[in-house]
């Protein structure tokens, strides 16, 4: 299934409709490859269509993150960002503290150790999220050279 199958289905078995705005919601994020917030998304819906709301845009993104097509992506103090979830590989996030710049990655001890975890506890695996933080080579350079 594609993500509008996957959100047609979804809709379905809850008794809510596919809509223009829905649709049109979707494809505009479905378009951006990066970590979105919700206003990001809403400015790229609005250049589509004006006549979608901020408030639509709003609870539609929390639609997508119940039916599998987003999820949240960095948890920070600034606001939630969502990232593409379907067919889209698991990974853990590195963050810059300093410029906020992301870094994407996917680390085979660590999924083994977080297996290891589950089993030491008993835990059924339902899912995780990872986010380090630290300063980026850049910020790192700039936070170590002496101040003229």
């Amino acid at each position: 299934m594609d993500e509008r199958q996957v959100l047609e289905h979804y809709l379905k078995e809850r008794g809510l409709k596919m809509t223009k705005a829905r649709l049109l919601i979707l494809e505009a994020f479905l378009g951006m490859e990066s970590h979105v917030t919700a206003e990001r998304l809403y400015e790229a819906v609005h250049k589509l269509d004006d006549g979608i709301g901020q408030a639509t845009v709003f609870r539609n993104i929390r639609l997508f993150t119940d039916a599998g097509l987003a999820r949240e992506a960095c948890r920070d103090d600034g606001p939630r960002q969502y990232e593409h979830a379907w067919r889209h590989a698991h990974h853990d996030h590195l963050s810059c503290i300093q410029c906020g710049a992301v870094i994407e990655f996917v680390d085979g001890a660590i999924e083994t150790a977080q297996q290891a975890v589950y089993k030491k506890y008993g835990y059924v695996p339902s899912g995780h999220r990872m986010e380090l933080f630290g300063l980026c080579p850049d910020c790192a350079a700039r936070h170590n050279s002496p101040q003229t």
